[in-house]
């Protein structure tokens, strides 16, 4: 049965109404922290809800990625890292539960403490935290890492930093971090930043992409690599955290091996034949059909669907702005009317799959869609609706076609918007004012079979326009470089979203940075309203107002037409050896970073 959390998310909220978010009292040292109240997990906790805590440890388990890897190093803008080192090799403060909206427990951190208003946080380290070289953690290596992450690591990294108005050791094993201006998430910010070892990069160029991996102080090491193709990670029997309350029933597997294929059909092939132990459908239409070869049959692979709570979160084609053919929203609406999104969800899914219909629908945070802004959420609209694009505060809804070929209601209305932008048919091509063509390339990434046959048949539709679309499927390296330089037109987009957003919506959204390599903000937008929003869930201590604060944003992005939605998966789907469990209870945010392969162990 598919679980409904809402009903617990609004218990959460409604809990957070009737205590301080955060701490209640004076500031003193803690177990944990989170955003919504209090932790849920007491200081004696045995471990986390969603694990196991008498899960056997052995056996191996190999996972597949599509694409490839050059570098080792997860935190800089150059190269393209492994996904799974960081998560694996590498530990933080802290450690997120993802049965929470966003709460976190102590790791290497053995308490947190902050002050009410929270305008400091301090850490203080377990005595016992060690690298898997041996080597003790230590406050130097604490800010050391958080100053060089700030400054020359990952965009995402630099917008916290800035905040950082003093950062200094205060005992022996105790760290602090003073901020510049009140803002509630950014303890857990900071108790979530990865923790590296200083000595590695004394006198070397730590921005300097290359096949050395950070020495880490997590539960695997990574014990053999073949470039591009896979990764041997070796579970550290000397892992000084193995019997940490948070870590109980968690990195069971003694090997996890990631294999690299060069997309999700070949890696589907090497799935049937068992050299992969698991399988993330991402197809609901595969899902029914693709699943009847022998070792299913015989009970040898077993199908798991996992429920989830989370926001809906963001998929679709995205525009860049920086274009000029962009940069009108009639443009982006024509193009979003031109979207036959019945028929292709019906093609490629069997129409199996909702709509995404705002980037927080399928949770409370989200808009009504297409009802006007009231109450608070409306208040907080009002002093930038000179500003704000038609539909946010008059409610915005995507468009629905009758699921036929031929779309000619959307087709009619795209044609009147691009009129009114400017744009006339001549001979059969889109021309603008200034005679020149309307023609862009839609940049995909090798091995996105979904998205390159989406894109198929939109550009079929954009034809009857007069407008001249090319698709490039482009290996992963180049995908990577093209995209983190601005490089494209319109190219496929993913922002999976939280139940409690909050710094990295700044990241996505803000015009701060926009144009710089690797920027998160695709679409290229800039947004006063967007941007005060998104302080306002920042500083907040009122659910309620953090509520209203992310439904407003929530319209700002929708109704500004960056995006073309796909569609959203209720449940993830894994088709996995018969050997691989899970524990039966499911958390919040269901399969979410943390869940496959932390919690999962192998049985005999």
């Amino acid at each position: 049965m598919i679980q409904d959390y809402r009903p617990a998310l609004r218990g959460l909220m409604a809990a957070a109404g009737l205590a301080v978010w955060g701490f209640a009292a004076a500031s003193e040292p803690r177990h944990g922290i989170a955003m919504y109240g209090e932790p849920a997990l007491p200081p004696d906790f045995v471990s986390l809800p969603y694990a196991n805590p008498d899960a056997p440890r052995g056996g191996r388990i190999v996972l597949g990625e599509t694409g490839g890897f050059d570098s080792l190093n997860p935190y800089i803008v150059k190269g393209r890292a492994p996904y799974s080192l960081a998560p694996l090799a590498v530990e933080s403060l802290m450690g997120r539960s993802i049965d929470e909206p966003f709460t976190l427990y102590g790791l290497l951190a053995e308490s947190v403490e902050t002050d009410p208003e929270r305008t400091w946080v301090e850490f203080t380290l377990r005595e016992g935290a060690r690298f898997s070289d041996g080597s003790p953690v230590t406050v130097e290596d604490v800010l050391w890492s958080f100053e060089e992450l700030g400054t020359r690591g990952m965009p995402r990294y630099w917008i916290a930093w800035q905040k950082i108005a003093s950062a200094e050791q205060t005992g022996p094993r105790s760290v602090r971090f003073t901020f510049t201006e009140q803002d509630r998430e950014l303890p857990l910010v900071l108790g979530l930043r990865p923790v590296l070892k200083k000595a590695q990069w004394e006198g070397r160029d730590f921005a300097a992409s290359g096949f050395e991996a950070p020495i880490g102080s997590g539960p695997y090491i990574l014990e053999s690599f073949e470039p591009g193709r896979s990764l041997r990670y070796r579970r550290n029997p000397d892992w000084w955290g193995q019997d940490l309350p948070f870590n109980r029933g968690l990195h069971n597997f003694d090997e996890v091996t990631v294999e690299y294929f060069g997309d999700s059909s070949v890696a589907f092939e090497a799935f049937k034949a068992g050299a992969l132990s698991v399988f993330r459908e991402t197809s609901a239409a595969k899902w029914a059909t693709h699943y009847d070869f022998p070792a299913v049959r015989s009970g040898a692979i077993v199908r798991s669907e996992i429920p989830h709570g989370r926001p809906s979160g963001m998929e679709g084609l995205v525009m860049n702005t920086r274009r000029p053919i962009f940069a009108d929203w009639r443009v982006r609406e024509a193009l979003i009317q031109a979207f036959n999104f019945e028929l292709i969800n019906r093609t490629l899914t069997g129409g199996a799959e909702p709509r995404i219909a705002s980037y927080f629908s399928n949770s409370d945070l989200g808009m009504a869609v297409g009802a006007p802004a009231e109450g608070r959420e409306r208040a907080l609209l009002e002093p930038y609706a000179a500003d704000l694009l038609p539909g946010t505060l008059e409610g915005y809804a995507l468009p629905v076609s009758d699921g036929g070929e031929a779309n000619r209601q959307g087709l009619r209305v795209a044609t009147r918007l691009l009129a009114e932008a400017g744009w006339r048919v001549e001979d059969g091509v889109l021309t603008g004012a200034d005679g020149r063509p309307f023609r862009f390339e839609i940049l995909l990434p090798q091995g996105a079979d979904a998205m390159i046959s989406a894109a198929n048949i939109y550009r079929q539709a954009l034809a009857r326009l007069g407008i001249s679309v090319s698709i490039a499927a482009v290996d992963p390296a180049q995908y990577k470089q093209r995209v983190d330089n601005q490089q494209f037109d319109m190219t496929s987009f993913l922002r999976s979203l939280s139940l409690s957003p909050g710094n990295e919506q700044m990241l996505y959204w803000s015009a701060e940075g926009k144009d710089a390599p690797g920027s998160r903000n695709l679409m290229g937008m800039e947004s006063p309203a967007a941007e005060a929003m998104i302080r306002g869930m920042l500083a907040t201590d009122d659910p309620a107002e953090f509520q209203a604060s992310v439904r407003a944003l929530d319209r700002i992005l929708t109704a500004g037409r960056y995006v073309i939605p796909m569609w959203y998966p209720r449940v993830s789907r894994l088709a996995h050896d018969r050997h691989l469990r899970y524990p039966a209870t499911t958390p919040i945010y269901g399969d979410w970073p943390g869940f496959l392969p932390d919690v999962w162990w192998q049985e005999n």
